[in-house]
């Protein structure tokens, strides 16, 4: 029986606005290349990915300074090649330049099925745990968002020293809850920090996959929509 639901935050529950893809082809824009957003999404997608995977080898924030530079750098190579362009070392630069100061204008704003979703797990009388990879304290994003009376508690990876998808953020989650590793799920984006992380423990995973990003993953449900976990929680 299922006692508590846990979501992963970015990608998950919030988005930032305006979205990385419409920065992305300004920037790009200006550079004098002109990129379908389809082809952005796809380049963010297979980026994220690759920096998942790095920062669940080690994380980031950990490593050398050369060692943060090549994997911000990486990302949009990645981004580039996706789209054709080739990933000339000036050009690089430029987009990452570019991209910091594009991204000092964004912030966090909810999807649309995220009330819909806690007040039927609320409904339910389900506890509601936020686990994210943050460094940050995100408590008053909660509030500013409108959602800290839905969440009975949030755990990031700056307050157990681990990220997803190591254990210690899901242990802590599962500790908080007060409830048996099988009678939680944990839903987010993420194959292999949420899904594989969660299932670790022996969490119940949902794969969220709003764009149809995994068509390939078929080892656990798979998801378009938050409200969608209401199939899940008998």
């Amino acid at each position: 029986m299922i006692k508590a639901v846990f979501f992963d935050w970015f990608n998950t529950l919030a988005h930032y606005y305006p979205p990385r893809e419409e920065l992305e082809r300004q920037a790009l824009h200006e550079l004098g290349f002109t990129v379908s957003p389809q082809v952005i999404s796809r380049g963010l997608y297979l980026a994220d990915k690759n920096f998942y995977e790095e920062n669940a080898r080690l994380p980031v924030r950990q490593r050398s300074p050369e060692e943060q530079l090549k994997i911000y750098s990486g990302f949009q190579v990645t981004i580039l090649q996706e789209a054709g362009i080739a990933p000339q070392q000036d050009l690089v630069l430029k987009m990452m330049t570019r991209m910091r100061e594009l991204n000092s204008t964004m912030k966090f704003i909810l999807y649309d099925d995220v009330l819909p979703a806690f007040k039927a797990v609320k409904d339910k009388k389900l506890t509601i745990g936020l686990l994210t990879n943050l460094q940050r304290e995100i408590d008053s994003m909660c509030l500013e968002l409108g959602i800290a009376s839905f969440i009975d508690f949030t755990v990031t990876s700056g307050e157990v020293g681990a990220d997803k998808p190591q254990a210690p953020i899901f242990l802590k989650a599962l500790e908080l809850a007060k409830v048996r590793p099988q009678e939680a799920i944990h839903i987010g984006d993420q194959y292999n920090n949420d899904v594989k992380g969660a299932r670790a423990v022996g969490i119940v995973p949902l794969l969220l996959d709003r764009t149809n990003l995994y068509p390939e993953i078929t080892d656990c449900p798979r998801i378009q929509s938050l409200i969608e976990v209401t199939k899940y929680l008998s």
